[in-house]
């Protein structure tokens, strides 16, 4: 599986090198994109004169290194997530079930997403110029960022994996995993109950983000744990919702391979 992992990644790097003017546009119109929101940040923050909610200009720096970088990862490595619902209700799904290999992680990690290479160059770059340079500090804010990759991507596969029982859930999954981006790039901090307990669960903004922030201000073993056994808890969620939901799909009766 992790042979197969590996030519998709080389494969779909080449495909998109392509049209290498194209692959350059496409990371540089993403990391300009992201960067013109510091300058947000860094005005708010100037007419402020202090923190929000506990929440300094580094805190908020770091959340969107964060985001960029794990969502970064996500698009880079299992890009193919963001079309379940599509590939479900087109009957596309039987072109994964000829193949001898685990379905999800060979459905998810097909297709690449170039663009998402700017979201990991400039989450890098932002994190060297706005935090720390301590080796536990980077190790901590890799780590973090692999885990937000694989849970936001498990979050995608749980509600995408809706479509299986209610036709087409496309929208709704979009909806919903655009908002766990739009929430974590926003100090956690100025949110309050109830608002925290969907955060917390249905948009698990907390667990990808405001609590790994937490942990890089100020290492706390109890509450890594927690968020380890949180994110686990997600992923084997996602993977028995997919099962469950694959044992409802009617074939598209489309004939296709992929060699």
């Amino acid at each position: 599986m992790w042979k197969l992992l590996k030519k998709y990644f080389v494969f779909n790097l080449s495909a998109g090198m392509e049209y290498r003017a194209s692959f350059l546009i496409q990371v540089f119109g993403m990391f300009l994109n992201n960067c013109a929101f510091i300058f947000f940040w860094m005005i708010l923050y100037k007419r402020i004169g202090g923190d929000i909610n506990g929440y300094g200009f580094s805190d908020v720096m770091f959340l969107w290194a964060l985001a960029a970088l794990g969502y970064g990862l996500a698009e880079v490595f299992m890009g193919n997530s963001r079309f379940i619902s599509s590939i479900i209700y087109k009957g596309e799904l039987d072109v994964y079930l000829l193949q001898p290999r685990a379905i999800l992680p060979n459905l998810v990690c097909s297709r690449m997403n170039t663009a998402g290479w700017g979201d990991v160059t400039y989450g890098i770059v932002l994190y060297f110029l706005t935090q720390s340079f301590e080796p536990h500090k980077v190790l901590m804010f890799l780590v973090f960022s692999i885990l937000m990759a694989v849970v936001f991507t498990a979050v995608r596969i749980i509600y995408h994996s809706l479509t299986f029982f209610l036709g087409n859930a496309e929208q709704f999954a979009g909806t919903i995993t655009e908002m766990v981006i739009m929430f974590i790039l926003y100090p956690g901090s100025i949110f309050s109950a109830p608002s925290t307990w969907i955060l917390h669960s249905v948009i698990p903004a907390a667990l990808v983000a405001w609590i790994p922030a937490e942990i890089f201000a100020s290492f706390d073993l109890k509450k890594l744990l927690v968020l380890l056994s949180a994110d686990v808890a997600i992923i084997i969620l996602s993977v028995v919702v997919f099962q469950a939901g694959l044992k409802k799909y009617s074939s598209g009766n489309r004939m296709g391979t992929r060699i």
